[in-house]
This record gives C-alpha cells, structure tokens and sequence, in this order.
C-alpha cells in the first residue's frame, strides 16, 4: 500500500468511524431513551476534568486535519514499510470495531461525558468484564492504527492529544462519579478488572480511590 493510498483509506476510515461512533450511536440512544447521552464538558474552565474534554476535542480535530492534508499532500508523512501501513489498517478498523461493539454493549447507560447528578445502571459484563473503559482503549487502539497509515505530526499530537485526554477523564471525572454512585459496587469491580487493558490499573480495595 503506498502512501497515497493509505492516506485516502485511513480518511474514509476516520469518516465512518466518526459517523458510526457518535452519529448514529447518539442517534440511536436518542430514538431508545429520548436523550442524546451527550452531557458536554466537566469542570470549570483550566481544571482537570475540563481539559480532559479540551484535549479529547483537539484530538479529534488534529486527526482530522492531519490526515485531509496527507490525502492532499500538503502535509508530509514519514516513511514506513508498507507492512506497517497493513498493520494500522487492521488496528484501525479493529479499534473502531470494538468502540461500537462496548457501547452496544452499554445500553441505555451509554453517555458522552457525566452529570453527577445522573445515576446509570454500572455494566461489567461483555468487554467491560475486561476492561473497565474498554471504549477508549478501543479509541486509542485505532487512532493508534491511523498514525501508522499515516504518521504526521498533526496525527501522531492528536494520538498524544487523546491518550491524555482519556486518562484525566477516567481518573478525574469518572472513576470518582462512579465510586460516589456506586459505593462498594464498583470499587469491588475495580479491583478486580484493569482500568484499560486486563489486570492493569486495578484500584485497591481497601482503598478505592487510590490511583
């Protein structure tokens, strides 16, 4: 696959998996439960949990910069064996892949940020029996897929962007929303389940806030 090529392949993909995962995953919510589950940014502005969803923002954007300016050949991309270019291809799409399948896998508890006043049944079966946050591991997964189709300074910041941007918002915003909602639920399921891959990131139950 030569750069072009995967330039053109790795913007489609980007396209659908951003309609996929947040189009018509929101409008799907919103036709079963009448809400959109977007609940925008937490925090005031310059705090953790604020930049957390600054960061997931320019993320986004980056990416989606970075890789309409590769298919142009504006931007330049670095050169890797096409062997890797396979490799991000099938990450990218496994990624996405696992995105949608964790949040069917949420239900009606499906949100797009969190309102501490909302209280959403805690899931910990399918991929969440795996992974507590398996929906941005899978994110991560295949962004991560994209920079190696096409690694630009714009999408390999953008992957950057959105590694920092899901570890302030499971640590600071929904980790502690969860242990407030769900007590000793969820601290038990804490420590027994990996925060983003299987058995890293477990909490300590005798001390669930402990990060």
């Amino acid at each position: 696959m030569t750069g072009e090529v995967s330039a053109v392949v790795a913007l489609v993909l980007y396209a659908l998996g951003l309609v996929v995962t947040f189009g018509v995953r929101t409008w799907a919510h919103h036709r079963t439960t009448g809400s959109s589950g977007f609940r925008g940014l937490s925090g005031r502005p310059g705090s953790a949990p604020w930049w957390g969803g600054v960061l997931f923002a320019a993320a986004l954007l980056l990416a989606t910069i970075g890789l309409v300016l590769a298919t142009t050949g504006t931007l330049p991309t670095a050169a890797v064996p096409a062997a890797a270019r396979w490799v991000g291809m099938a990450a990218a799409i496994s990624g996405f892949v696992g995105v949608v399948l964790a949040q069917s896998g949420m239900g009606t508890s499906w949100r797009i940020g969190v309102d501490p006043a909302e209280r959403t049944t805690l899931v910990t079966s399918g991929a969440f029996a795996i992974a507590r946050n398996p929906i941005f591991t899978a994110m991560c997964v295949a962004l991560a897929g994209l920079v190696f189709m096409v690694p630009t300074v714009l999408t390999v910041t953008g992957l950057v962007c959105l590694v920092v941007a899901v570890q302030l918002q499971v640590r600071v915003v929904e980790e502690p929303y969860l242990l407030a909602t769900h007590g000793e639920k969820y601290a038990g399921y804490a420590a027994r389940v990996g925060r983003f891959v299987p058995g890293v990131g477990r909490l300590r139950a005798t001390n669930p806030m402990v990060r």
